[in-house]
C-alpha cells in the first residue's frame, strides 16, 4: 500500500497563460450564445408563405399596415391624423377582414366608441376614439371575452412605429388570421384599438368603464412599447394568475421575467400602461407584453418604419396569436372566477428557449431544499477536508468562517468602489459615459468586482501558504464560503416574499451539484481537478446570468435619457453590475486562483478598470450619438397674461421653457448661457432685474430652465377663453355658484384657486380633492371639441359675495398644429446640440379673477 504525500507540499499551480484561455472561453461563450439569443427574431413570412400556411402570422401584410400607418407621421389626440385618418385606416383593415372572412364560422361586430369623462381625479378627457371589433363563432354562448389592446395615437413628432403601430399592425393582421381559420373559437375575442394612451391613459379607462363589452372581457393582452422592435417582453402579468403562464410557456418565443414585474412594479422604470386600467378598473387578469429593445428612439422621431426591424412583427405576431388561439379555446374561461385569486408564482425564460415557472409556494419550498442540500453537501465537505487533513473539525471550521469573512470582506470593497466609482463620474461632471458606448460599463462597474473577489483572496492564501491544507481545498474553502452568502441571501429574500430570490437561488443549485459531483467522485481531493465539475456547472447559470443583464441594460440605460435629472444614473448601473458580477463571477474568480502569477493576472482587471475610466472622461465618454442616443429635450414657448376682474391686463410675460430630461442640466444651462451672449437685449432679456417674470410661472417645473424673451410666439389661433355664463347666489348662506364655458386647443391645463376669504364647496369635477392644496387640471379632447362646461360654488366668509374670491388660470398647449416658430424661438432650437432631439410646442396661460 502507498503512501499519500504530505498535504503542505501539494500546492502545484498551473501556467498562467492558461487563465487568457479561461477568460477567453467565456468571453466566446457570450458573444456567440447570449448576444445571439438576445438579438434573435425569427424569418418573417412572405405574402408567399401564405399559400403554404394560412394559419400562420404574414409580418408582410402587417409590414404594409405599418408603413401606411406611419406615413400618417405623429398621431397626436385631437390631431387630424389621430382622430381622422388613422381611425379610417384602422376601420378599412377591420371592414376588410369583415368582408373576406370565414362567414360559414365567424362574426364580426365593429363598434366605433367616443367616450368622455374624468380620469384619477385630475384628467378630463371629451370625445377620444376607440375602435373596437369583436370576433365570435356563429352562435356563440359565452359571456367570457379575451381582449387584446393596442393604442393608435403617439407623441409628438414621432411616427410611432414601435410605439404602437406595430402592435396595431400585429392585431389587425391576427383579426385577419383568425377570422379567415375554420375555428374553434369558444370565447369571442375583442380587438381594442385605443386612440388616447399617451396622454394618460385615457381610451383605455374609457372603454373599461363605459364600453358595453368591458364587463364580459376576462382576460387582457395589452401590447405596448418603450423601445423598437426586439422581442416583445412579458414585464407584468396578475400575479395570482398562474394558469395562464400555462398558456405563455407555449408561446413560440418566450420572453418573460418576474424580476422585471418586480422592478417596473417598485417604480424603477418610469412608465405606465394601459395594463393598469384593466387591471385595477376591469379586474382582468392576463399579460402585459412591450418592445425594450433600443429604448433610444422611444417618444422621439426616430421611431420609425425605416427603424423598427421588421421580423420583430413575426415574433410578436407568432406569440400572441398563439395566445389567442389557445385562450380563446381554455376551458377556464369558462368560470374564470375559480381561477382568480392564486398564489403568486415566479416566472422566467431561459434565453428564450423554454419557459419556467412555479407558485410561491412552490418557491418557498424549492429555495429551502436548495439552500439546505448545499450547507448539507458544505458540511460534508468539510468533515471531509478535516478528516484528510487530520486535522480537528474545529479547526476547519474556523478556517472555513474566516474565508467566509474574507469572501464576504471582498464582496463589499467591490460593491463600494464600484459605487464610489459612480459617484465620482457623477461629481466631475462625467455620468453617463456609458449612454452610447455600453461596453464602457463592463470596465467601469464590473471590473472593480472582479478585482476585489480575487485580489483579496489571492492576498489571504499567500500569507497563509504554509498551512497544512493543499491549495485546492483551500480555494474550495473560498467557493464554499460564497455558497454560504447566496444562502443567505437566498432564504432572507424569500421570507422577505421577493419573488427575485430564485436568482440566487440558481446560483447555489448550480454550485450544490458540482459539489455533490465532486464529493462522489472524489475529485475535489486530486489537486486542480475539482475545478472541472465546478466550471461545467456554472456554463448554465453564466448563461442565464449573462442574458438577463444584457436586456436589463437594454431597458435601463435608455431609461436614464428621460429619467430626469433627481437621482444619479450611474448608481443604478452600478448597482446592476455589482448584483450580477456576483452572481457571474463569484465560482469563477476564486479558480483564477489556480494559475501561476496569480496577483499579476487579477491586477489586468483593475487595469482595465483604470483604462475604462480614463477613456470615460476623455472624448469617447461622451454620452450622446446624433440620432442613435440622442439627448432629449422638451421646449415650450409660452405667453402668459394675467387679467384684472374688469378685464383688462395686468401682465404680460413671455419665456423659452427648456425642460432637462436626463442628468446633464449643465448642457442646457451652457446652452441658455451662450444664446443670452449670442443676442441684443432687446431680444433677448439679459437683465434678470429687470426681466424676471412676475410670479413662479405655471410652465416650470423643478428640472426645468426658462428664459424670458420679448417676443410672444405668435399662435394664430384664438387663445383659451373661460367664460362666466352665470353667477348665482346659492341658498346656503354666503354660497356663490359661478357657471363657466370653457373652449381652446385639443390640450389645455387649467389652475383653480380660491382666494384666502374663500373655500370651494362643490363642482363638478371628483369632490375627493376639494381638500388639496394644489387644484390642477388636464383636458384633453379628441374628436370633439365642444365647449366645456362647469360650475364651481364657493363659499364666502365675508357677507359680500361681489369681492375678488377665485382665481382660473387656464394653459393652452399646441402641440402638433403646424405653426411656424418666430424668429427668436427658431434660433433658440437650432442653438440645442446636435446630438440633442427636442419635442416642442407653443403655449398660453390666461388667468382671470371672478
Amino acid at each position: 500500500m502507498g503512501t499519500q504525500a504530505p498535504l503542505h507540499v501539494q500546492h502545484k499551480k498551473l501556467d498562467w497563460f492558461y487563465a487568457p484561455c479561461f477568460t477567453a472561453f467565456w468571453i466566446v461563450l457570450y458573444m456567440a450564445v447570449v448576444l445571439q439569443q438576445v438579438n434573435h427574431l425569427p424569418t418573417p413570412l412572405t405574402l408567399q408563405d401564405e399559400f403554404t400556411q394560412p394559419d400562420s402570422f404574414i409580418t408582410e401584410r402587417a409590414e404594409n399596415v405599418l408603413l401606411n400607418l406611419t406615413n400618417l407621421g405623429p398621431r397626436v389626440v385631437g390631431s387630424e391624423a389621430n382622430e381622422v385618418e388613422a381611425v379610417t385606416l384602422i376601420l378599412d383593415q377591420v371592414f376588410k377582414v369583415q368582408n373576406e372572412m370565414n362567414q360559414d364560422y365567424f362574426d364580426i361586430e365593429v363598434d366605433l366608441q367616443v367616450v368622455s369623462g374624468q380620469y384619477m381625479h385630475t384628467s378630463l378627457y371629451h370625445g377620444v376614439q376607440n375602435i373596437l371589433a369583436k370576433l365570435s363563432a356563429k352562435n356563440n354562448t359565452s359571456t367570457n371575452y379575451l381582449l387584446i389592446n393596442s393604442h393608435f395615437d403617439s407623441t409628438p413628432k414621432s411616427p410611432g412605429a414601435s410605439d404602437d403601430g406595430a402592435m396595431v399592425a400585429v392585431m389587425l393582421e391576427i383579426l385577419r388570421v383568425m377570422a379567415n381559420s375554420k375555428g374553434p373559437l369558444e370565447h369571442p375575442i375583442v380587438f381594442l384599438f385605443n386612440g388616447a394612451e399617451e396622454d394618460g391613459l385615457l381610451a383605455s379607462y374609457g372603454f373599461t368603464t363605459q364600453h358595453k363589452w368591458a364587463k364580459n372581457c376576462k382576460v387582457i393582452i395589452n401590447l405596448d412599447a418603450a423601445g423598437s422592435g426586439g422581442r416583445e417582453i412579458l414585464f407584468q402579468s396578475i400575479s395570482e394568475s398562474s394558469w395562464l403562464m400555462n398558456y405563455y410557456s407555449k408561446v413560440t418565443h418566450p420572453f418573460a421575467n418576474a424580476v422585471l414585474e418586480e422592478l417596473f412594479q417598485f417604480g424603477l422604470v418610469p412608465s405606465a400602461t394601459d395594463f393598469r386600467n384593466f387591471r385595477d378598473y376591469g379586474g382582468m387578469q392576463g399579460f402585459d407584453m412591450a418592445y425594450i429593445q433600443n429604448g433610444y428612439v422611444y417618444h422621439t422621431e426616430f421611431d420609425s418604419f425605416k427603424v423598427y426591424p421588421k421580423a420583430s412583427l413575426q415574433n410578436t405576431g407568432d406569440n400572441v396569436l398563439s395566445l389567442a388561439k389557445s385562450l380563446g379555446n381554455a376551458p377556464e374561461m369558462r368560470n374564470i372566477n375559480n381561477y382568480g385569486n392564486m398564489e403568486h408564482f415566479i416566472f422566467f425564460d431561459f434565453l428564450g428557449w423554454f419557459m419556467v415557472h412555479y407558485t410561491m409556494n412552490t418557491n418557498l419550498i424549492v429555495n429551502i431544499l436548495v439552500c439546505v442540500a448545499a450547507l448539507i453537501a458544505i458540511v460534508i465537505s468539510l468533515c471531509w477536508i478535516s478528516k484528510r487533513a487530520d486535522l480537528s473539525l474545529l479547526a476547519i471550521v474556523a478556517q472555513f468562517m474566516l474565508t467566509t469573512f474574507i469572501q464576504t470582506l471582498s464582496l463589499a470593497l467591490g460593491a463600494a468602489f464600484s459605487i464610489l466609482i459612480s459617484y465620482v463620474m457623477d461629481v466631475i461632471g462625467c455620468s453617463m459615459t456609458w449612454f452610447s458606448n455600453n461596453w464602457l460599463i463592463c470596465g467601469l462597474y464590473f471590473c472593480p468586482v472582479f478585482f476585489f473577489l480575487g485580489i483579496l483572496p489571492a492576498g489571504f492564501l499567500e500569507y497563509t501558504k504554509k498551512y497544512a491544507l493543499p491549495l485546492g481545498l483551500r480555494i474550495q474553502l473560498f467557493l464554499h464560503s460564497h455558497c454560504l452568502i447566496l444562502i443567505v441571501l437566498t432564504i432572507s429574500l424569500t421570507f422577505l416574499n421577493i419573488r427575485s430570490a430564485f436568482m440566487f437561488m440558481v446560483a447555489v443549485f448550480f454550485y450544490a451539484a458540482a459539489l455533490i459531483g465532486n464529493l462522489i467522485t472524489q475529485l475535489h481531493n486530486k489537486g486542480s481537478w475539482f475545478a472541472i465539475p465546478v466550471i461545467v456547472s456554472q456554463i448554465v447559470p453564466f448563461l442565464y446570468f449573462s442574458y438577463v443583464a444584457e436586456y436589463l441594460y437594454f431597458i435601463f440605460i435608455p431609461v436614464t435619457g428621460r429619467n430626469g435629472g433627481a437621482s444619479n444614473p450611474d448608481l443604478l448601473i452600478a448597482l446592476i453590475a455589482v448584483i450580477f458580477a456576483i452572481l457571474l463571477s463569484g465560482f469563477l474568480i476564486p479558480l483564477y486562483l489556480l494559475f501561476r502569477r496569480t496577483r499579476s493576472i487579477i491586477l489586468c482587471s483593475l487595469g482595465v478598470a483604470i483604462l475604462f475610466m480614463i477613456l470615460a472622461i476623455r472624448p469617447i465618454g461622451t454620452p450622446y450619438t446624433p440620432k442613435l442616443a440622442p439627448q432629449r429635450y422638451t421646449v415650450q414657448h409660452a405667453n402668459q397674461l394675467y387679467h384684472n376682474a374688469d378685464g383688462s391686463i395686468r401682465s404680460n410675460e413671455s419665456a423659452i421653457y427648456l425642460y432637462q430630461q436626463d442628468r446633464h442640466i449643465d448642457i442646457a444651462e451652457e446652452v441658455i448661457v451662450k444664446f443670452k451672449a449670442a443676442h441684443e437685449t432687446s431680444t433677448v432679456c439679459n437683465n434678470e432685474a429687470t426681466c424676471q417674470l412676475d410670479r413662479p410661472s405655471i410652465f416650470y417645473t423643478p428640472n426645468s430652465l426658462w428664459l424670458p424673451v420679448n417676443e410672444p410666439p405668435g399662435i394664430p389661433y384664438e387663445r383659451p377663453v373661460l367664460t362666466l355664463t352665470a353667477k348665482t347666489i346659492m341658498n346656503t348662506p354666503n354660497t356663490v355658484r359661478y357657471n363657466y364655458t370653457l373652449t381652446g386647443p385639443d390640450h389645455m391645463m387649467f389652475f383653480i384657486e380660491p382666494k384666502t376669504s374663500a373655500k370651494i364647496i362643490n363642482w363638478s369635477f371628483d369632490k375627493t380633492i376639494l381638500s388639496r392644496k394644489e387644484l390642477v387640471f388636464t383636458f384633453v379632447h379628441g374628436k370633439n371639441n365642444d365647449a366645456f362646461e362647469f360650475f364651481i360654488d364657493l363659499e364666502c366668509h365675508s357677507n359680500n359675495t361681489n369681492t375678488q374670491s377665485l382665481e382660473i388660470g387656464i394653459g393652452g398647449n399646441w402641440i402638433h398644429q403646424r405653426i411656424p416658430r418666430v424668429k427668436i424661438y427658431e434660433e433658440f432650437l437650432e442653438s440645442l446640440p446636435n446630438y440633442a432631439t427636442n419635442v416642442n410646442w407653443l403655449a398660453t396661460y390666461d388667468s382671470w379673477l371672478f
